[in-house]
């Protein structure tokens, strides 16, 4: 199995086609610090003449900082020549005391307060925000954001989603407004809770299918075969440690990675090592194998870091390295591999 840039595939039975390869913006917004306004130009600008075309953001990504960084790039940028999606469920506002105001997570982000709002106007809201941030008139496609955060006090209400949220997503849909609509989700329980709660076109996977961990094979990923749902992994790296191998500074799930990780990923990198590969080539191509997967999109905070990506996509990872892999016990026996 070979895989170019931007070879694309069908997200389930809609008319969306996306590059197998695209970016992820949430760095832009400040996810794990402040990136001035020119690298986050810069990088952008790495990625577009890299030949990435589709790029992923959300409000929550520095709220609202992702999608004006995004939007003031592909402004300039033919409409036909890329794809966006960004995501709904959270509109934001000025704060009552914005001096006091504590920007958490998103420190380098704006100064903007999140209101949740699943329902049918809330949705609306979010996305004609959105499409203001951006400066477009269109994005390809919207995702519902974060439902795992239903649980936490003042989260989103599921039920609103399911009675009319689901309803404004479908208007869009079939008024042409965007192409398909998904979820965003974290957690491998979330593919066989929340995903199923309302029919989705597709999902961005940001952690349960990765090459450290497989643990949606079974269930969720069947279940989206299954129902021609798509799946775009969205943290390829799991969050940093299979760019940069195990150490003190590696991330796993957004924090610091703990030792039977470490001791996993470690013996993963001493395979890909053997067979003159890197890590984060077997990591970037290891989900494009499985037949929900239509996309990854890796993300960047500079632009060494999209031409390194671009890079470890474009290194040819031999067979015999899957098969070392799964002898070794380090990856799911039944996990498609691009091998097979």
């Amino acid at each position: 199995m070979t895989f170019d840039l931007n070879t694309r595939r069908q997200v389930g039975k809609t008319s969306l086609q996306l590059p197998t390869f695209g970016f992820g913006a949430a760095h832009l917004g400040g996810m794990f610090g402040r990136v001035p306004g020119e690298v986050a130009h810069a990088t952008l600008d790495a990625a577009w003449e890299s030949g990435i075309r589709f790029y992923d953001t959300a409000p929550w990504y520095g709220r609202g900082l992702s999608e004006l960084r995004v939007g003031g790039f592909l402004i300039d940028k033919p409409r036909d020549e890329f794809i966006i999606t960004t995501k709904v469920g959270r509109s934001l506002r000025r704060p009552a005391n914005p001096k006091n105001f504590d920007r958490a997570p998103w420190g380098g982000g704006l100064n903007m307060e999140v209101m949740w709002d699943y329902s049918y106007d809330g949705i609306m809201r979010a996305y004609e925000q959105s499409l203001q941030r951006l400066g477009l008139d269109t994005v390809d496609a919207l995702l519902v954001h974060d439902p795992e955060q239903s649980t936490e006090p003042g989260g989103p209400s599921l039920d609103d989603l399911a009675d009319s949220g689901i309803k404004a997503l479908e208007e869009l849909k079939s008024s042409g407004q965007i192409k398909a609509y998904g979820m965003g989700l974290n957690a491998t329980e979330s593919l066989d809770t929340y995903a199923r709660r309302v029919p989705l076109d597709f999902l961005i996977v940001a952690m349960p299918y990765t090459l450290l961990d497989q643990s949606a094979l079974a269930s969720g990923l069947k279940y989206c075969v299954d129902n021609d749902m798509s799946v775009i992994i969205g943290a390829p790296y799991a969050s940093g440690i299979l760019v940069t191998g195990p150490g003190p500074n590696a991330r796993y799930r957004y924090a610091a990675a703990p030792a039977d990780i470490q001791e996993k990923a470690g013996k993963i990198q001493e395979i890909c090592r053997s067979h003159g590969v890197s890590l984060a080539a077997a990591a970037l191509k290891f989900p494009l194998a499985h037949p929900a997967v239509v996309a990854i999109i890796p993300g960047g905070a500079k632009p060494e870091e999209v031409t390194s990506n671009i890079g470890h996509f474009a290194e040819t990872v031999p067979a015999g390295l899957w098969s070392d892999l799964r002898a070794a016990g380090l990856i799911d026996p039944e996990a498609p591999v691009p091998a097979d």
